[in-house]
């Protein structure tokens, strides 16, 4: 059967054989070199200011002992918490309802204690407890005396829990070896530092503006140095992001005064002002504005700067200029994906408060406009808008700080970046012949 001729052998027959410097020039595509030494001191230099200020906020805002206030104890005296596993019905109980106010005592379940005894517990039957199940039950003994001195309080969750950690652990350390388990280091940095100054700070009623970027900017120094290493373009990553958390916070001061948001229309948080005085509703409010828009931003500033690094080295000639054009073409495609990933996140984590207010019967206007959604609205915008405009800068600031292009001795040079190529090309501005040649390249 004779060959048939191809769309590309035809293309190959009518273009010119390609010159030799063309097909391989002096100058080839590889791993960026680092920065030069001036480029990590200025780099540095734009930092210091941020770590001494993220320094003297810690040891401002940490708050003392006496300030804090004292936590609230799970159980009364009198009364404990006990893990104990479900053995059956209990053959004891007179009632196989749930109790009542009028029936106190009456109960359905018999359980097995640590000890090797057993006793009854009284549970709803909503909760479909198996035998043989592991739960926690709230001993009330000592105020009853009944064949049921124990009430289901909750499942116990350790070992799918602990399950669910390792795999992910498993998977992380698989695909992103020993970057993600410093990634994974870095999300228990962040988490200390929430539990042992964030909420303290705030239930101590410190500055909750103050607090947000303080500890933004702690988690962003850890979590962007343990998982990308010590070098210029993590560097760059941390600056976009710290120049992102600050319009966010910027912005968000003014929407949540101008959308009148108190963080008073929880009924937790309402709690919450009953249990710690010094609390400011408001100020906790914009705190989580901020604190909702770090591992966004994070995502996108070390994504545009490893963007910029990585066509500097598949373009060592390109012009800063069109590296910039190039990435934020990435950067634009980011943009449109992650603006919608927040608000999906939102609507999954809200599902049964939005049903509930689709209920009612109000126009669509009354139901952003209104209540907790009207919070989840303002920081799912000024989150975006935080998150759009630290991409360009981002970009920008790896553009100047990539390594310079090289200048290929004797006027040999690699195709450069184009930032407009022709009609219909998908590729980075090299022109068919070379395409053609590197895509027949076994």
């Amino acid at each position: 059967m004779p060959d048939v001729p191809t769309r590309r052998s035809a293309r190959h027959a009518a273009q010119p054989p390609l010159p030799a410097e063309q097909v391989h020039g002096h100058s080839h595509g590889g791993p960026v070199p680092p920065a030069p030494t001036r480029t990590r001191l200025v780099l540095a230099l734009l930092v210091l200011p941020a770590l001494v200020a993220t320094a003297f906020g810690l040891w401002t805002l940490w708050p003392s002992e006496a300030d804090v206030p004292e936590r609230i104890p799970v159980v009364v005296e009198g009364s404990e918490l006990v893990v104990v596993t479900v053995v059956g019905p209990l053959e004891e109980s007179s009632d196989e309802s749930w109790p009542t106010m009028e029936d106190a005592t009456a109960g359905d379940v018999a359980i097995r204690l640590p000890d090797g005894g057993t006793s009854g517990m009284q549970a709803d039957p909503r909760f479909e407890l198996s035998p043989g199940e592991r739960v926690t039950a709230l001993y009330i003994g000592d105020f009853a005396d009944t064949v049921t001195p124990y009430v289901f309080m909750d499942h116990q969750r350790d070992v799918p829990f602990g399950v669910l950690a390792a795999v992910y652990a498993l998977v992380v350390l698989l695909v992103a070896r020993w970057r993600g388990l410093a990634a994974i280091a870095g999300l228990a940095v962040a988490f200390a530092v929430f539990v042992g100054f964030t909420f303290p700070a705030l239930l101590a009623g410190e500055s909750a503006m103050g607090v947000a970027l303080v500890t933004s900017s702690a988690v962003m120094l850890a979590v962007l140095y343990l998982a990308h290493g010590l070098t210029a373009r993590t560097t760059v990553a941390l600056l976009g992001t710290l120049a992102g958390l600050a319009l966010t916070a910027g912005i968000g001061t003014w929407a949540t005064g101008a959308a009148h948001i108190t963080g008073a229309s929880d009924e937790l948080a309402q709690n919450l002002s009953i249990i710690a005085p010094s609390v400011d509703l408001r100020g906790i409010a914009l705190c989580g504005l901020v604190l909702a828009g770090m591992g966004v931003l994070n995502d996108v500033t070390i994504t545009q700067a490893s963007a910029v690094w990585e066509l500097r080295s598949l373009a060592p000639t390109a012009p800063r200029r069109v590296l910039f054009a190039r990435a934020m073409r990435i950067g634009r495609d980011h943009i449109a994906s992650t603006v919608y990933t927040i608000a999906f996140a939102y609507v999954g984590a809200a599902l049964p408060l939005l049903l509930t207010v689709w209920m009612l019967d109000q126009t669509p206007l009354m139901t952003i406009t209104s209540g907790e959604i009207a919070e989840e609205v303002v920081r799912t915008l000024v989150g975006s808008i935080g998150l759009v405009l630290a991409i360009p800068i981002t970009t920008a600031i790896a553009a100047v700080t990539v390594p310079a292009p090289d200048r290929v001795a004797g006027g040999a040079t690699e195709p450069a970046l184009d930032a407009r190529p022709g009609p219909g090309s998908s590729t980075m501005g090299t022109n068919p012949s070379l395409e053609d040649a590197v895509q027949d390249r076994p």
